[in-house]
């Protein structure tokens, strides 16, 4: 397995270590639900180091970067960022990324761990005008500090005014008296709070700064496992289980990163599948009856005829109830249609509700 600069401290931490996308990650420290609710209320710090980060450079840059994503990079300008994804030619996606615009022609990409090798060979089989392309994903480690006190705790360390970064923009600066580090309004949990880039070689040292940092305001190490319930209150989606190669950006609801004020990988038959509909789609719901749905498991009507399976499901720690996602007949997509998640050969019954699930007061 692979690891991170920061493995070593998990483990010294006393994390449950598991195998993710090939890494040796931490899936918990305390408990899921006291991470999840940690975040929720105060703050917390994840290591997301497994994350790929992709450097593209060069005059034609953006035109690489129009062609291969959804969504219209032509509005970013230096400090902005986007969420988009690569479609493939089959319909469905490659990967979601975020595209960074760190100066005119100059961007990064970044993608899922599972997914570097894939979109590394993806892009570059579209790059024949020379673009500039660096695969620093084993040089560069990324912190996620998330949750209402995450903005203040941060702002101790860094003579950068946190409060002037809108989301979805970053900046470049000093922090815990490390050079060129990226300081992001983005996150994985709809909590609030920055991703922090920067080199292998000062991992150690900016961990140890931000828990001594946050040690008053009740600052804990978090692991993947909350964080896959925080997104999941939030609907967001995750490659692999909401998305993957055979899932289109409109079926899964992403239409607001898709388009087509531009040409781009089947920008085509995804124009045609916005105009004419599709036949299913990927919709949240709270289970009614007592039952927890899981992913993989199958989705039906009340006749017990399969409609669907479900992609994502827990229960929120946040709710206290169990919730999913997962693609339906579009018929059944519409809120309050009853559907039914098959538990072990029997139908519990569930509701299609608007997302997110959680909304903060």
């Amino acid at each position: 397995m692979k690891t991170t600069a920061l493995t070593p401290k998990h483990i010294a931490l006393g994390a449950k270590m598991v195998e993710f996308a090939g890494y040796n990650m931490p899936v918990s420290y305390t408990g899921l639900n006291d991470e999840h609710i940690t975040v929720r209320n105060n703050a917390g710090m994840f290591d997301v180091s497994h994350m790929g980060e992709f450097f593209l450079k060069g005059p034609n840059a953006l035109d690489l970067i129009q062609r291969v994503t959804s969504n219209d990079a032509s509005v970013l300008s230096p400090g902005k960022i986007q969420y988009s994804c690569l479609p493939n030619d089959k319909g469905g996606i490659v990967d979601d990324l975020l595209v960074y615009c760190l100066d005119k022609d100059y961007y990064m990409l970044v993608v899922n761990a599972s997914n570097i090798e894939k979109d590394w060979n993806w892009v570059k089989a579209h790059n024949d005008k020379g673009v500039e392309m660096k695969n620093l994903s084993d040089e560069y480690s990324l912190l996620a500090i998330q949750g209402p006190k995450a903005t203040a705790i941060l702002g101790k360390l860094t003579n950068v005014d946190l409060t002037k970064i809108p989301y979805y923009n970053f900046t470049v600066g000093q922090f815990c008296g490390e050079n060129d580090v990226i300081i992001s309004n983005t996150g994985y949990t709809g909590a609030g709070g920055f991703e922090i880039y920067c080199k292998n070689a000062a991992a150690n040292k900016i961990w140890d700064a931000i828990m001594d940092a946050g040690k008053a305001d009740g600052l804990k190490p978090i692991g993947l496992g909350a964080r896959d319930t925080l997104r999941l209150e939030m609907a967001f989606c995750l490659y692999g289980n909401d998305i993957d190669d055979t899932t289109s950006p409109i079926e899964a609801g992403l239409g607001w990163i898709t388009k087509f004020t531009k040409k781009f990988t089947n920008s085509d038959a995804l124009e045609a599948q916005k105009q004419h509909g599709v036949k299913r789609k990927l919709v949240g719901f709270k289970m009614v009856d007592k039952g927890i749905p899981r992913h993989g498991y199958e989705i039906t009507d009340a006749e017990g005829n399969v409609v669907g399976v479900v992609t994502s499901g827990t229960q929120s720690p946040s709710l206290q109830q169990a919730i999913g996602m997962g693609y339906v007949k579009t018929e059944l997509s519409k809120p309050d249609s009853e559907i039914y998640i098959k538990i072990r050969d029997k139908l519990i019954k569930a509701v299609v509700v608007k997302t997110p699930f959680y909304k903060q007061a």
